[in-house]
């Protein structure tokens, strides 16, 4: 295979599949190499003159710092980061989707709740309204070990999810209003079978207006304490454990069976992104997510600064001119919200995808937007807001993992996929984490984490297409309670992380 990766004709730069030596001949690009190049780094295609802009996919991700010479390593020390003119062209690029017809389509094996909901796990979870019960309700998970779990062979644990804010915050705030909305998406999601809401009693959150403002009802699976009122730690550690003991047979009676993909709700995620991204994991996921939607599921795209510089790609694919504008209302409020910080929405990527080829956010973003797949944009979500509709559609979110899946979870993700280039640790709960390698070093260094080497891609073994189909495979069987390597190694106990937007009082 060439040393070099073309991913567009009209492309300046190629893109080194492995690394590259100074002054080694390229006679294939007529190419002599004018510096060391790590893999998945830039290297000039052709003279490229101080202004002009530098094009990856066919895509502008920033111009000349200097004058580049054929050959040249390009990345961040002579690529600046110049904004431009975009035209959203709202729609021009939205395509009928070829769905496959219902009796047809793929089908996993899933948790039926009451109303329709579909779950791929089987969990009960405990929320505090507030961080004074963060301790508290840790403590009743802790309680149900393994061992005690024997007797209840369907339920996948009981999850703690313990937060930092609750008090201390303006309200009524988009921030307040944003911690609710979290804490309801969890509260009723379709992978945790039963739910306990702990409060401690004098915090602003207070969890019986948590409870009616967000349209939650009690019952035997639905349980609300307060500390003060219970008695006190060691006494609200007791009864939240009774409370929980009570839940685990109505929770054990689920049973798996089997429904269509189109329960089926992934959201998307990346982080460690690394040169390598845009070109096999990413792609790759958006494949998948074509087959997904085209069997009736959904697919979250999130992490709004990292679509910053390629919004166009997905305001071309909006259903309507007031999907595309609510994606750019989103990018506005973003523009203002990190006014005068050295944040990545600013241009600045962090120094692991630095190191893995990325020199801005336009280069990262290019690559983020991929996991979306080709079809249309049926709609733009605020953070941790019900997910309405099938299908593509984005949920706003920062680009930091935790935050960005604890959203897409609350909005109704029951799966989430996650690409990385450098080697994400990550896992989330009550949502499993399936974790994509864009190169085959890190995925065999890394084994014990990743589930999927899209690295096959580079390595000449699979196309985008095939190796799609193989992340869709995996996804049924993951939905259907197949481990993933996160869940295996016990992560996600400390990964549900809401958007804090406010000032701290």
């Amino acid at each position: 295979m060439s040393p070099l990766i073309r991913l567009h004709p009209d492309d300046n730069v190629l893109v080194a599949r492995a690394p590259l030596a100074l002054g080694q001949v390229l006679d294939d690009f007529g190419v002599k190499l004018r510096a060391q190049v790590p893999a998945g780094h830039k290297v000039a295609a052709r003279r490229i003159a101080r202004g002009e802009p530098v094009y990856k996919y066919n895509a502008v991700i920033g111009v000349a710092a200097r004058d580049i010479e054929p050959g040249d390593y390009v990345h961040s020390h002579n690529l600046a980061l110049a904004d431009f003119e975009r035209d959203p062209g709202f729609g021009l690029d939205v395509r009928p989707v070829d769905y496959v017809p219902e009796d047809q389509r793929a089908r996993f094996q899933g948790y039926v709740r009451e109303d329709g909901r579909v779950g791929t796990r089987n969990f009960i979870g405990i929320l505090s309204s507030v961080n004074c019960s963060a301790t508290v309700i840790s403590r009743i998970a802790a309680h149900f070990t393994p061992e005690r779990l024997r007797d209840f062979p369907n339920v996948d644990g009981v999850a703690a999810f313990a937060q930092t804010t609750g008090c201390g915050m303006s309200s009524p705030s988009a921030h307040f209003d944003l911690l609710r909305r979290t804490l309801a998406g969890y509260a009723r999601h379709p992978n945790l079978a039963g739910v306990l809401i702990v409060g401690l009693g004098c915090e602003r959150n207070q969890v019986a207006d948590l409870v009616d403002s967000q349209g939650l009802e009690r019952g035997r699976l639905l349980r609300t304490m307060v500390m003060q009122e219970v008695g006190g730690t060691q006494e609200t550690i007791a009864a939240g454990i009774r409370a929980v003991e009570e839940m685990l047979p109505l929770a054990n009676a689920y049973r798996r069976q089997p429904v269509p993909a189109s329960h089926i709700k992934v959201g998307l995620e990346c982080g460690g992104s690394d040169g390598f991204s845009g070109i096999t994991a990413n792609p790759a996921l958006g494949a998948a997510m074509d087959i997904l939607v085209r069997h009736g599921g959904t697919a979250i795209l999130s992490e709004t600064p990292e679509i910053h510089g390629v919004e166009y790609m997905l305001t071309r694919r909006a259903v309507s001119p007031e999907v595309g504008r609510k994606l750019l209302q989103r990018l506005d409020w973003w523009k203002e919200y990190t006014r005068g910080h050295n944040g990545q929405f600013n241009g600045v990527v962090g120094p692991g995808n630095q190191a893995g080829g990325l020199a801005n956010i336009f280069e990262k973003s290019l690559g983020s937007a991929m996991k979306g797949g080709t079809t249309p944009l049926q709609g733009v979500y605020e953070y941790a807001e019900p997910i309405d509709r099938s299908g593509f559609v984005f949920m706003d979110s920062p680009g930091y993992d935790p935050v960005a899946v604890t959203g897409q979870i609350a909005s109704g993700a029951n799966l989430i996929c996650f690409t990385t280039g450098r080697g994400s640790m990550f896992g989330s709960k009550p949502a499993p984490t399936i974790k994509l390698a864009t190169n085959s070093a890190m995925y065999e260094k890394l084994k014990g984490d990743m589930d999927v080497n899209c690295g096959a891609i580079l390595d000449g073994e699979l196309d985008v297409p095939a190796m799609g189909q193989r992340i869709f495979e995996a996804i049924l069987r993951h939905a259907s309670g197949e481990p993933t390597k996160s869940e295996s190694l016990g992560l996600g106990d400390h990964e549900f992380v809401p958007w804090h937007l406010g000032i701290v009082s």
